[in-house]
């Protein structure tokens, strides 16, 4: 209910290697809006996990690179987040959820802007310490081990937007079509 577009499988495509997620407004069921995810059929438990992506721009808009566990898999909430707000794309929001339970939120910089080049984003899950990288450089560890999540969960990628999240993702102003893209 969030979320103010659809998802459409033809907003996911390969072109040049590249997968892309894109938002625009081609209405879908009652949402104004299409926008793209994928997800991954098996889970994944500890490990390192990392993406090479170009964010989209636009106040209202999430690309996001996580992993997610949840009641419509028969298992608590348990997600790992590394989502770029396109209302502020200098920055990438890193949080985590464990049994539904998030509140971990830290914003870190991305040199030159995650929307204006290629970045690579990581995070290293083990047991009992999860690290964060941004280009190469640890950005943040966590070693509560009570704000770490146990349960093995899918991977995603997804580029959504939202009318109503403004305190979190900024007022939505739809500006034209919007892209994520992911090289590796």
């Amino acid at each position: 209910a969030h979320q103010n577009c659809t998802w459409s499988k033809d907003h996911v495509q390969v072109e040049g290697g590249k997968l892309r997620l894109s938002f625009d407004a081609k209405p879908a069921g009652e949402r104004q809006y299409s926008c793209g995810e994928v997800q991954t059929r098996k889970r994944y438990g500890y490990g390192t996990y990392e993406v090479r992506m170009k964010t989209a721009t636009g106040s209202g808009l999430n690309s996001a690179f996580f992993t997610y566990i949840g009641p419509t898999d028969k298992k608590p909430h348990d997600e790992i987040d590394m989502e770029v707000l396109g209302k502020n794309t200098s920055q990438v929001q890193l949080n985590q959820y464990v049994s539904a339970k998030g509140g971990n939120e830290k914003l870190v910089d991305v040199e030159g802007g995650a929307d204006k080049a290629y970045n690579d984003y990581a995070f290293v899950w083990e047991p009992q310490r999860l690290r964060y990288y941004v280009n190469g450089k640890m950005v943040h560890e966590v070693t509560d081990a009570s704000k770490i999540p146990q349960n093995p969960q899918k991977i995603f990628f997804s580029l959504w937007g939202t009318d109503t999240l403004k305190g979190w993702m900024g007022k939505f102003a739809y500006s034209g079509p919007a892209v994520m893209s992911v090289d590796r």
